[in-house]
């Protein structure tokens, strides 16, 4: 067999391009006969060869012409696959005793090859063309062409170039669209939705609760279950009447419950109506509405259940305050699937939507700082809860539930802290003041809660607490002005689609946000000491928690002040070479 030759223009086989390759490939694989250079073979068109000798060369040299007779029945040969191992070691014998001719492709005809068009030139020159698809002439069923094994070399095979115009140009077919998924109504799955949530909070309180009363021997389920009615209600707001006067300070992490699983409530009612992700603040409106209605029903239901003989519960108020309730954690839930935040907020002017997410920061981070103060005075004061604790002599099962007790009013006890941070401080029972500049409190109650209580003034040293909550608000001014630029940012150029570098946002959006930042934390450490506070009966513990309008007054004047400074302060950083 003849091997494949090395290129003219010097570099070593195998280097070619696709198509020379596809060349050396097949020369390679083609099937050779001896020559005879005494007797010319006869042509091909069955005509004698021509006896006048050989035709003279360009140069007027003479030159013998010699005719090659080529096998070309590749197609019959491809069924030879099965002889014996005799035959084609006597045909390999042969084919080396043969004589061979170099062939150089170099004088080959060659045709140009339009990347575009899906035919390839036919190499024997006669001007025909296969097409992709079209069966070779000579071909196996197989798929395996005239040329032997070697047909399937990818090298050789055609190609088309698939671009946009081609995709434009394929037949499609419209496809049905998925059936839609069944809408549930909207009363059922508000209904159901809300009694899942109003189990998912009862039940952990009535199992505290039933859990210490059974080991104490003080009754069975029936008893256990309406005490756990009463600690629900309780935590949803709702104030009891006892023998000893009105229990209605509210533990606001069961409250935090509540609103939580409410709102999960609506954001599956949305889901199960086929109101997701459409924008819709009225769906979200019904949604709320229907939500509270049937968590109004259930508080009904409760108080009615409760009241009685030492428990004595307003059913008209129960149902007012679950409605309320319900329909609010129900809101935050529906407004979040169907993504009717978006363009509310797009309704509103920039000034105040920034204004009211910087306020919603720093009351937060005041928030924050007061768990924190409370946690370490209560770590501080640790032998002393301990002592306290101890104190009951209730089992292990009874220590456990004081200790839920004073978690459940976790919450609580961070609102009178942040209201301590600030300066007005909280109230203890009647006539009885704790602030920075001041503790005067009576008798109390003997929780572990109230072992971190301060023991007196602070002093000089104690004023730089005042230092917490100015921190948090010009910690949430410098946020605001953080964000500010990054939307700036996120605003492609339209000119080449790239995005600009941060740019400093204007002082009047700055100073304006920042302003209404104050008003809205206010607002919000104001209700928040509102719900954190109450009583404990008609006596001394009548009046707990921080008085709400000294809170929210304070707030209002600190969060404005500090937040204008720190947004004032990233505003004029962000102006220098080095801030941008």
């Amino acid at each position: 067999m003849p091997t494949t030759p090395d290129p003219p223009d010097g570099r070593r086989a195998g280097s070619e391009d696709r198509l020379a390759a596809a060349e050396a490939a097949h020369l390679a694989a083609r099937d050779t006969v001896p020559l005879d250079t005494r007797t010319p073979a006869p042509r091909r068109d069955g005509s004698a060869a021509r006896g006048d000798g050989p035709a003279p060369r360009r140069d007027g040299s003479a030159a013998v012409e010699f005719d090659l007779l080529v096998d070309v029945s590749a197609a019959g040969n491809r069924e030879s696959t099965n002889r014996d191992t005799a035959n084609r070691d006597t045909a390999n014998r042969d084919t080396a005793n043969r004589d061979t001719v170099r062939l150089d492709p170099a004088t080959r005809d060659t045709v140009a090859l339009d990347p575009r068009d899906g035919s390839t030139p036919d190499r024997s020159g006669t001007g025909r063309s296969r097409r992709k698809g079209a069966d070779p002439e000579g071909a196996d069923p197989d798929g395996a062409g005239p040329d032997g094994p070697e047909g399937d070399d990818p090298a050789r095979r055609d190609t088309v170039r698939v671009d946009d115009a081609l995709l434009a140009r394929r037949d499609t077919v419209r496809l049905p669209a998925p059936p839609r998924r069944p809408r549930a109504p909207l009363p059922l799955a508000a209904g159901f939705a809300t009694l899942w949530a109003a189990l998912l909070t009862y039940l952990p309180v009535a199992a505290v609760i039933g859990l210490a009363r059974t080991s104490e021997g003080a009754g069975g389920l029936g008893p256990a279950a309406r005490a756990g009615l009463v600690g629900w209600l309780l935590g949803n707001g709702v104030p009891i009447g006892t023998p000893i006067g009105p229990l209605a300070l509210t533990p606001l992490l069961l409250t935090a419950l509540v609103i939580w699983r409410l709102s999960r409530a609506g954001l599956h009612v949305t889901r199960a109506v086929g109101a997701r992700r459409t924008g819709s603040a009225r769906t979200a409106l019904a949604v709320a509405g229907t939500v509270g209605a049937a968590y109004a029903l259930l508080g009904a239901a409760a108080a009615a259940a409760v009241d009685g003989p030492g428990t004595a519960v307003s059913v008209g108020r129960a149902a007012l305050t679950f409605l309320l309730i319900g329909a609010f954690g129900a809101l935050l839930g529906a407004l979040h699937g169907t993504d009717a935040v978006v363009p509310l907020a797009r309704r509103v002017p920039a000034v105040l939507r920034h204004g009211i997410r910087t306020g919603m920061v720093a009351a937060l981070l005041v928030l924050a700082a007061g768990a924190g103060f409370a946690g370490l005075s209560v770590a501080v004061g640790g032998g002393q809860a301990a002592d306290t604790i101890a104190a009951y002599r209730t089992g292990v099962v009874g220590q456990a539930g004081i200790t839920l007790v004073s978690l459940a009013y976790g919450v609580n006890a961070a609102v009178w802290a942040a209201a301590y941070l600030l300066g007005p401080g909280f109230l203890l029972g009647t006539e009885s003041a704790v602030r920075l500049t001041e503790v005067t409190v009576g008798p109390l109650p003997t929780l572990p809660l109230l072992a971190g209580l301060p023991d007196g003034p602070m002093g000089a040293g104690g004023a730089s607490l005042l230092a917490v909550p100015v921190l948090a608000g010009m910690v949430a001014g410098a946020l605001l002005t953080r964000r500010l630029a990054r939307g700036r940012a996120a605003k492609p150029e339209r000119s080449r689609g790239e995005l600009p570098p941060p740019t400093a946002p204007g002082w009047p959006l700055v100073i304006g946000s920042a302003l209404v930042a104050g008003p809205v934390a206010g607002l919000v450490l104001g209700v928040a000491s509102r719900l954190s506070g109450g009583s404990l009966g008609a006596g001394r513990l009548a009046q707990i928690g921080p008085v709400p309008w000294q809170v929210g007054l304070v707030a209002t004047g600190v969060v404005a002040v500090s937040a204008t400074l720190g947004a004032a302060a990233a505003r004029a950083w962000r102006s220098t070479p080095d801030g941008r």
